[in-house]
């Protein structure tokens, strides 16, 4: 099983146990206001999430990670990498991207685990070149995605809901600089 322990985080694979703790974090409208059309999901939908993003895993050998807190075990949300579909302009990159609880917020937990997963991206798995897809004004993620020493690359709007993202990247030798 795949796993990654930094200072303070254990990213792991999905069980059953994180079904619940999940579907709260995905209730929070706050917490979902820059994902998708904004929308939050609710227990069925949580389950269905959780089962693409395994189901990913198995396929492509990466996937978002469950990230729980090492001092208490408590799950405080997702961050991990996954073929952004949804954006065919960019494939075949690979994106990296993060969401938690709105209690974890402003603590470095994102940064912590993004830059985490990012070397487990370029080093564990090969990949030569990570995105990160930001919607515009989402300040919190884009100092995250400044941290990891990405790059802003250009703009695009989203096809289905039409507001403007930014894509940026680094690839394995601007990483190892």
């Amino acid at each position: 099983m795949t796993e990654i322990r930094t200072p303070r985080l254990l990213l792991r694979r999905w069980t059953d146990d994180d079904l619940v703790p999940l579907s709260e974090i995905n209730a929070d409208r706050e917490v979902m206001r820059w994902i998708g059309d904004g929308s939050t999901l609710d227990l069925d939908q949580t389950a269905e999430e959780i089962e693409r993003m395994e189901e990913e895993w198995d396929e492509e050998g990466f996937g978002l990670f469950a990230v729980e807190l090492l001092a208490s075990g408590e799950l405080i949300g997702v961050v991990g990498l996954s073929v952004p579909e949804y954006l065919p302009e960019v494939l075949p990159d690979i994106a990296i991207s993060w969401r938690l609880g709105r209690q974890y917020w402003g603590q470095g937990y994102a940064s912590e685990a993004a830059q985490a997963t990012l070397e487990f991206a370029l080093q564990d798995r090969g990949l030569d070149r990570v995105i990160a897809i930001n919607r515009s004004g989402n300040d919190d993620s884009e100092n995250v995605i400044r941290k990891l020493g990405m790059v802003l690359e250009r703009d695009t709007t989203e096809p289905e809901h039409h507001y403007l993202l930014q894509i940026h990247g680094i690839d394995l030798t601007e990483y190892e600089a």
